[in-house]
């Protein structure tokens, strides 16, 4: 199988841009003079927007540990003995065919368990999970992407061997385990995540990976957001649960004119889909009851950016910020999201009557896969419509005024500074003037110890969201301006979205665990293409 990079140089050598069906080996040029017109990508069918109802992705069910063959071999796991798992599931891998619309033919699609966003995991703290991945995707597969993967699970705190590393990867007939300790990093409470999600990793075909389908949610409760708006527990925040929480899965898709999905092999700057899509249908439509809803909104990529609005004028009450709860909901008008970022969010419906329709907007201009041009569009894209229909019964969720507190940053723990920058250079995204070897170690951090990283764009037309595996971080400094003491906007993340010469202070720890992990563009055309550094966690 050659890689990326191999295709990328004979790109280069024949000039042209080849867009790849998902199910054939028919290869499309983009449009330069002289093609033949059977080889032009023309555009992909018409479809009618909000007809097609949001699906929403299964809990997935845990299986008994007996039936796991073979059984699971603690050996392999960090800690596993002193967190023994008490849910056990086993996920496949493969290639199906998958309606994205009523007016497009089904597209030849990957996902897990023959569904894309995959199942859905509730987890709770404090209750380890081990999964067992699968490879069933076909060996003789042709079109975009790679049968061979490895699973991130973003951002748990999670031993190495259970990362998802870029280079842990499985083909077809093979299975890996993970294993995921559920407990916050440090044993700190206010560590806590809320929403994750699960996604291919694979080094050098991240991009067509996830694009082909390979994502799904992962959702963890406790007592406090436990996942019950009913709950008796009086710590328990009651924030809307049960079918009125929500995953929303953003992705962009682009199709030819037979309403195949596409994907630009030699494309370096990032992918822009013609259509938009959420739970991997376009443009759906859902009906509400008059009552509030949580909404898990996740921007799955591969390179669009987005600043959503509320047709009607309506703010969102934001709770959650990557997955981590803010200490109090805020209001705001709009949600800027980069690739691999999400927000938790509340929508009151209460104030429409049945019949309203409400819809989700995109406003943010982008003409190319390097980012957005930062104009906010006076007319948005629909994304999907909500459809107000009648209550059918009493809403007993509310919103705490008050939430989760931020975990302290404490600078006398920090024993080393270092600078990453973030470039272009012949071909190929860089980190500090060098491409990704996942051979070489970029960094040796100590367990138990604090540093602090500053993230530079050295770019003056593109965007880079950062994302770095395992340890949240928090922001000190945005463009060398501290930020202000309680600024959500900031708040603990794991994607930082670096715009044209953009420079970012975090603060980050180490703890718990040891092994390989890497710090990446989440523009995953970018990171395929060699935005993406190793570094190691080394006992101290």
């Amino acid at each position: 199988m050659a890689s990326r990079r191999s295709i990328l140089k004979l790109g280069a050598l024949t000039g042209g841009s080849y867009l790849v069906n998902a199910g054939s080996v028919r290869g499309q040029l983009c449009a330069p003079d002289g093609i033949p017109p059977d080889l032009i990508v023309r555009p992909s069918p018409v479809t009618t927007p909000f007809v097609v109802p949001l699906p929403i992705p299964p809990v997935a069910v845990p299986m008994d540990e007996s039936a796991l063959d073979p059984p699971p071999d603690p050996s392999k796991h960090q800690r596993y003995e002193e967190f023994p798992p008490v849910r056990f599931y086993e996920i496949h891998e493969r290639q199906f065919l998958h309606t994205y619309h009523p007016e497009m033919p089904p597209a030849v699609t990957w996902g897990y368990n023959g569904i894309t966003p995959g199942p859905t995991y509730h987890a709770r703290w404090g209750e380890p999970v081990f999964v067992r991945m699968y490879n069933d995707l076909p060996a003789d597969h042709v079109g975009f992407g790679i049968p061979s993967t490895t699973t991130h699970l973003h951002n748990h705190h999670t031993a190495s061997e259970s990362d998802g590393f870029p280079l842990d990867f499985i083909d077809p007939g093979e299975f890996h385990d993970h294993h995921y300790a559920l407990f916050p990093a440090g044993f700190d409470d206010r560590e806590k995540l809320t929403t994750l999600w699960y996604h291919d990793h694979r080094m050098d075909f991240t991009a067509p990976n996830v694009y082909a389908g390979l994502t799904g949610f992962f959702l963890i409760f406790d007592e406090e957001d436990s996942g019950d708006e009913n709950d008796p527990n009086p710590i328990a925040w009651r924030l809307p649960s049960g079918d009125y929480d929500v995953p929303l899965m953003l992705h962009d898709v682009l199709f030819d004119q037979e309403g195949q999905a596409v994907f630009d092999i030699f494309n370096t700057d990032g992918i822009l889909g013609d259509k938009w899509t959420v739970n991997r249908v376009i443009q759906p439509y859902f009906e509400v009851e008059p009552r509030k809803y949580r909404f898990r909104i996740q921007n799955g990529g591969p390179s669009r950016f987005y600043e959503l609005f509320l047709s009607t004028g309506q703010p969102f009450v934001v709770i959650s910020n990557d997955g981590n709860i803010l200490p109090a909901p805020v209001e705001a008008q709009s949600l800027k999201m980069s690739v691999a970022q999400r927000h938790d969010v509340i929508i009151d419906f209460s104030r429409y009557r049945p019949g309203d329709q409400i819809v989700l907007e995109n406003r943010l201009e982008q003409l190319n896969g390097r980012g957005p041009t930062g104009r906010i569009l006076d007319e948005g894209a629909g994304i999907m419509r909500f459809d107000v229909v009648d209550l059918r019964g009493p809403d007993n969720s509310r919103v705490p005024e008050v939430l989760r507190a931020l975990p302290p940053v404490d600078l006398t723990e920090v024993v080393k500074e270092r600078t990453w920058a973030f470039d272009y250079d012949g071909g190929l995204w860089t980190v500090n003037g060098k491409p990704a070897d996942m051979r070489v170690i970029d960094a040796e951090v100590k367990q138990g110890t604090a540093e602090i990283w500053t993230l530079r764009n050295e770019g003056s037309d593109w965007s880079h969201p950062i994302h770095i595996h395992f340890e949240e971080f928090q922001i000190l400094e945005f463009n060398r301006r501290p930020i202000a003491p309680g600024d959500v906007r900031f708040s603990r993340k794991d994607v930082v979205t670096l715009g044209p010469f953009d420079e970012v202070k975090l603060f980050m720890r180490f703890r718990d665990f040891f092994g390989r992990y890497i710090m990446h563009c989440h523009n995953v055309v970018h990171e395929d293409h060699a935005m993406m550094i190793r570094w190691d966690i080394v006992p101290a």
